[in-house]
């Protein structure tokens, strides 16, 4: 379980905490990141703040989402500090 900051919403702070590991290759691109149902587990939110923290890392460009099969994380440049666009 996470120790919450106050000042910072809880989405936000998970979408935090799956960058990093994505960061760091704990989620190396092309592979799935958690479900809906894994993360509220994990974290223990509700699904609407797991599924806002997937959101968010969709909308930058970390993760891209494949219909009916989940999250995915973006294929990444290994010197390229900026998100990645979605692969094609």
């Amino acid at each position: 379980m996470i120790e919450w900051e106050q000042d910072a919403p809880r989405w936000r702070q998970i979408a935090d905490v799956l960058r990093q590991r994505i960061a760091d290759g704990t989620y190396p691109p092309r592979t799935r990141v958690p479900s809906l149902v894994q993360l509220t587990a994990e974290f223990g939110v509700a699904s609407v703040t797991a599924q806002k923290a997937l959101r968010a890392l969709r909308e930058q460009g970390w993760t891209y989402t494949e219909q009916g099969l989940g999250s995915f994380v973006s294929p990444r440049r290994a010197d390229d500090e900026t998100p990645p666009a979605r692969p094609s």
